[in-house]
């Protein structure tokens, strides 16, 4: 009988000897996104600088960025971050109405409507950084290809969570997003990719 015990005892050893072996290039990778994730937040400024809308036609989305110059972002004045971490603060601010959709997708030559959950008109500072509602700050953003606009939600909710729990500075997470959200996408891991769309599931399903 003691045999038996000491043989499963080293079979289940064995197990965690190779899991824990297994896992460690995992734990590597992610450390390096953390802290290539890190330095691009930290080079963001601190004080957001927002440019002029300089163009309303012949907009071009440049992959799954919006064209700057028809779309610089643009936010609220005075939002703090007490003031955006409120539960349900973005339903007492969202109001997009149906013509200012419209006129979104034909400043950037996109046919209206378009097949449900094939686009959306995206806020660039989402509502939960503190973004506003003017055509300044929408965009047509596609599903596909990836990253389209469920994989910009994984970045909104990441960088909101960290700004409210105090890791993150608002301004930097703002100007990070309005200018190049893949730069945090990219040095997301796979393992905070899944469980931000398991925890916020998309209006448009999931991939």
């Amino acid at each position: 009988m003691k045999w038996k015990i000491v043989f499963w005892a080293l079979i289940i050893l064995a197990g965690v000897v190779v899991y824990t072996v297994d896992d460690q290039p995992v734990r590597q990778m992610e450390a390096k996104k953390n802290s290539q994730l890190a330095a691009v937040l930290a080079e963001a400024p601190k004080v957001l600088v927002i440019g002029q809308r300089a163009k309303s036609a012949d907009c071009q989305l440049k992959g799954s960025l919006p064209d700057h110059e028809c779309s610089p972002g643009a936010i609220f004045e005075n939002t703090t971050k007490e003031i955006i971490c409120v539960p349900g603060y973005t339903k007492t601010v969202r109001k997009v109405s149906t013509s200012l959709r419209k006129k979104v997708f034909a400043e950037y030559g996109v046919s209206w409507p378009q097949p449900y959950g094939s686009y959306e008109v995206d806020h660039i500072i989402p509502l939960a950084l503190g973004g506003n509602n003017d055509i300044a700050n929408l965009f047509p953003e596609a599903l596909e290809p990836h990253p389209g606009f469920q994989e910009k939600d994984v970045v909104e909710n990441y960088l909101h969570e960290h700004v409210c729990s105090g890791d993150i500075d608002l301004a930097a997470a703002q100007v990070q997003i309005a200018n190049d959200w893949l730069g945090v996408y990219h040095n997301l891991s796979e393992t905070v990719i899944k469980d931000y769309k398991t925890r916020y599931k998309s209006w448009a399903g999931s991939n």
